[in-house]
């Protein structure tokens, strides 16, 4: 099982990849609190993610699980309702992977002994299937770096991006994560 946080769900709804999820991952699970976050919330302001969100969900690529019990040790760390939901729904249901973005919920996730991407990672997988080719990546880093509501550094596009050679080429792939 994989579990996502709000931060690719909603990069990812931002430019239009939100269904390589689905094709990377198979069904991709979000606890109850990421979808109050992304579709509720995002709807009442208008965003088009929450819409790629609430598509994604009809479609049958993510869909929305409930947190059996809460986790003592998640509760009390400094995370977002969403993260440490995140968190507690990947410990129940041992999930193989978890997608996040911010910086301290990921070293979280990986202190538990998750195996972890965000965005980036998430582009750079469906790169590696060959979903995307090296141009399209390329284009939509570039298109991260225009954006003020991706929260992705210039700099880690242009150097997850450096780190890839077009399919078919000897180099090794960055790990992307």
């Amino acid at each position: 099982m994989v579990v996502a946080d709000s931060g690719p769900l909603m990069a990812l709804g931002k430019l239009g990849l939100l269904d390589v999820l689905g094709r990377l991952y198979g069904e991709v699970a979000i606890p109850e609190a990421v979808y109050r976050e992304v579709v509720m919330r995002g709807s009442e302001q208008g965003r088009l993610d929450s819409l790629q969100v609430e598509l994604s969900l009809r479609r049958g690529n993510l869909f929305v699980a409930k947190i059996e019990k809460p986790v003592a040790e998640v509760e009390n760390l400094p995370l977002h309702e969403g993260e440490k939901e995140v968190l507690t729904l990947a410990l129940e249901k041992k999930a193989r992977l978890v997608l996040m973005d911010d910086m301290l919920a990921r070293n979280r996730a990986k202190s538990f002994g998750f195996k972890v991407k965000g965005t980036l990672g998430v582009i750079v997988d469906a790169y590696r299937r060959e979903f995307l080719s090296y141009e399209e990546v390329r284009i939509v880093f570039e298109a991260i770096g225009g954006r003020s509501d991706i929260w992705i550094a210039d700099a880690l596009c242009r150097r997850v991006l450096e780190s890839l050679k077009p399919v078919g080429h000897s180099q090794t792939v960055a790990n992307g994560e």
